[in-house]
């Protein structure tokens, strides 16, 4: 059957309008305003963003596919809450697309590339200096992300930003409580910013999974200890 001209064309702004409200709600999760299991209302966020609440709700399902919400019958809309148990297995794909990030933007990067990041770690270093997670926290998304994005292969990209934002609230959460690891992982992003300057693709891919695999026992541990000391005031 031939869909309506007007029908389809508003499908498609409704369609638009969606991934614009998902970009929006994304953008405040990953900035914090939204913390793990806070409630996102249709109506509040359509009147927030001054929008319909269907557009909202096709967010909503998007942003579930996503790893960033769950939708529970009866229960609404929240942000998701990861597990230290859910962590663990998204890090264990983390490190090996880390990995294959390393080795094959080894291959593949040039020298403003290289240049790009030592300018986010210089940016890092100052937040680190300040003990600054609202402002350290994006530049290492920015970091990683950038350094994704030079492989040059989409696919893996948008795998890889997949992944990296169902950890994000579990990682910033425990960073926040672990500011000492600030130092250690501006030494580790710099020694693998050397070895991607040498198109050393064996070290870059090696440093890369391991910091990855570092990243999480160290938040491992801070979520365990906090989480025990929080059961010995009960």
């Amino acid at each position: 059957m031939t869909q309506n001209p007007t029908e389809a064309i508003s499908l498609l702004r409704n369609e638009s309008l969606a991934t614009i409200i998902q970009m929006e709600v994304e953008r405040l999760i990953l900035a914090g305003e939204f913390n793990p299991n806070d409630k996102l209302g249709e109506a509040a966020i359509a009147e927030r963003l001054k929008v319909s609440r269907g557009p909202v709700r096709e967010a909503f399902r998007a942003l579930s596919q996503e790893g960033l919400v769950r939708i529970e019958k009866n229960r609404g809309v929240s942000v998701r809450q990861v597990s230290v148990e859910e962590a663990d297995e998204i890090y264990e794909l983390r490190a090996g697309l880390d990995e294959m990030i390393g080795r094959l933007a080894a291959q593949r990067i040039t020298k403003d590339q290289v240049k790009q990041l030592h300018g986010l770690i210089n940016a890092m270093e100052e937040a680190a200096r300040k003990r600054d997670v609202d402002t350290y926290y994006p530049l290492n998304f920015k970091f990683h992300d950038t350094l994704a994005s030079f492989t040059g292969n989409q696919t893996l990209l948008a795998t890889y930003r997949r992944v990296v934002k169902e950890l994000h609230l579990y990682r910033r959460q425990a960073l926040a409580r672990s500011q000492d690891s600030f130092q250690i992982s501006i030494r580790e992003h710099a020694e693998i910013v050397a070895a991607l300057g040498n198109h050393d693709q064996k070290r870059a891919a090696r440093l890369l999974f391991e910091h990855a695999t570092e990243s999480q026992h160290r938040l491992r541990d801070v979520v365990l200890n906090d989480t025990a000391k929080r059961n010995d005031t009960l």
